[in-house]
């Protein structure tokens, strides 16, 4: 099973994960990026190919009996779109969000100025881009469809609506509260959305 956790910049993806990896058995932690990110501009294409590329790791592991955890910041539409995706046996998808105040706050104090002001807000607007394609897969979808990979399947879910079941992401917003009550939030998330694998849901 691929349980993914997905969301802008600075809501606490990767430390959230990787906290989380000793208190589960069965379960491997990875962060996307590790894979490498190519100095910006980032190349078109490059998170569609990168998804696919840890859809395939996560065939791997569920080869091995094993779930993935992966932060990063492909959203739900796009897992689904992989070409591989069809292949694993579960996707569980959790939005983590921050307030803006807070995530700017938090990208000038993990980047020291590296971000002008255009590039802080772009990284609110996907922020507030990722909270629209968490409730509902029809709003504007073009932000991830346009000028993509060719190989991704995006018919697979374009013409669901909010309301179907298969649409699903989660939430944890990370604003205010201790680190140690977001771990175990998320870690109440990979429990429930396993059992809900285990039984068929």
């Amino acid at each position: 099973m691929l349980l993914k956790l997905t969301g802008s910049s600075c809501a606490g993806k990767t430390t959230l994960a990787r906290a989380v990896a000793d208190r589960l058995d069965g379960l491997v932690v990875h962060e996307f990026d590790e894979v490498g990110v190519p100095d910006p501009p980032i190349p078109p294409h490059w998170r569609n190919r990168m998804t696919e590329l840890w859809v395939r790791r996560a065939l791997d592991y569920q080869a091995r009996g094993l779930d993935l955890l992966l932060s990063g910041q492909s959203p739900l539409g796009e897992v689904l779109a992989a070409p591989s995706a069809p292949l694993l046996d579960g996707i569980a998808v959790c939005l983590i969000d921050v307030a803006d105040e807070v995530r700017r706050e938090r990208l000038a104090a993990r980047d020291g100025g590296r971000w002008d002001q255009d590039a802080v807000d772009a990284f609110c607007g996907w922020a507030a881009w990722h909270r629209g394609h968490a409730r509902d897969p029809r709003f504007k979808p073009e932000v991830i469809i346009d000028g993509s990979w060719p190989e991704m399947a995006w018919h697979r879910w374009t013409g669901w609506t909010a309301e179907d079941p298969r649409w699903r992401t989660d939430l944890i917003d990370t604003t205010g509260r201790p680190t140690a009550e977001s771990v175990d939030q998320v870690e109440r998330w990979v429990t429930g959305r396993r059992e809900a694998h285990r039984s068929s849901q």
